[in-house]
């Protein structure tokens, strides 16, 4: 190579200080309901302990649900909960499948299905007579309760 062939490198940027700071910040968008839910706790904690006690629901029949997470709902607001929900969840099929004879027409055959239907229930930074109430509370044969603090 001759020295008129030689390549020339680009130079590489480095940025300064002044530079790295000229970005404009990204604003985080808040939703209105996190925005209440901030502001109704700011009394009640401080901002670093956040206590959410996770109610989750389960039942065959959806009426029988629906009163029992009502009935978990008034009793949390009677002792002036944060209430978030209910939100519901996906509904869980069972499917089976089962023979209808066993020699002849074993090509029919009958399906049965068990639907469970589900609900969470979110209550932020309870208190002992919240909790107490809940753990008092009277529920309908067939539903089912999973408690857990988060």
């Amino acid at each position: 190579m001759t020295t008129t062939e030689t390549k020339t490198k680009k130079p590489k940027t480095v940025k300064t200080e002044v530079e790295k700071t000229t970005k404009t910040p990204k604003i985080k968008k808040v939703s209105v309901k996190k925005e209440k839910l901030l502001k109704a706790n700011a009394h009640t904690a401080p901002s670093n302990s956040k206590v959410v006690l996770r109610i989750r629901v389960r039942a065959y029949e959806s009426k029988i649900l629906d009163a029992s997470v009502k009935q978990i709902m008034d009793t949390a607001m009677r002792y002036d909960a944060v209430i978030v929900g209910p939100v519901p969840l996906p509904t869980e099929i069972k499917k089976y499948t089962v023979n209808r004879s066993p020699f002849i027409y074993k090509n029919t055959r009958e399906q049965f299905e068990i639907r469970v239907h589900k609900r969470l229930i979110d209550i932020i930074n309870p208190n002992a007579k919240t909790v107490e109430a809940l753990t008092n509370l009277s529920l309908p044969s067939g539903v089912d309760i999973d408690v857990k603090m988060m």
